[in-house]
């Protein structure tokens, strides 16, 4: 079993597809755990606040596989083949960490984006402060510590999903 950890972001109806694909991801995999829920600018892109958090769970899915579930879930929730790169999002699941991975190929891991975008390495440092960085060996609690935060603006959401205290 492989422990894993997606970041989760929408900014399109955000709490419907948030708490969906939080309620797919707890039916779907062992043990999961969520992150609180963070409010961002949109980054890369116009459209309204974004909602991001990190989900925990294990698997015994490859990497490719689990990949394809994560596509498959977007396009559940609305998400289209057609969409620009950075355009609103109904819902965007991202693989950040699969165990202590380090690839370069499609999909890179550990996901460069943990290491400079607080809505991925916030909402991960909460969830699992612990952690190691496979590749820098840092906990995720001491790359938070150590992260210019004065760059991007980043807050609790106001809206929490209600079931998270059952996950957590």
């Amino acid at each position: 079993m492989a422990l894993v950890h997606i970041g989760i972001g929408s900014n399109i109806n955000k709490e419907v597809n948030v708490a969906n694909a939080l309620q797919d991801l707890d039916n779907m995999f062992d043990h999961c755990r969520v992150s609180p829920i963070f409010e961002s600018a949109a980054v890369n892109c116009t459209g309204d606040n974004y909602y991001n958090l990190v989900v925990e769970f294990t698997t015994s899915l490859s990497i490719t596989a689990l990949m394809q579930c994560l596509k498959d879930l977007e396009i559940i929730h609305g998400r289209k083949a057609t969409d620009r790169r950075y355009a609103p999002r109904t819902l965007d699941l991202d693989l950040l960490l699969f165990d202590n991975v380090i690839q370069s190929e499609s999909p890179v891991l550990p996901r460069p984006e943990i290491l400079y975008h607080a809505f991925v390495l916030w909402p991960l440092a909460e969830l699992a402060p612990d952690l190691c960085h496979p590749e820098s060996g840092m906990t995720m609690a001491a790359l938070w510590r150590d992260f210019d935060k004065s760059t991007q603006v980043l807050a609790l959401a106001q809206w929490q999903w209600p079931k998270i205290a059952e996950l957590v």
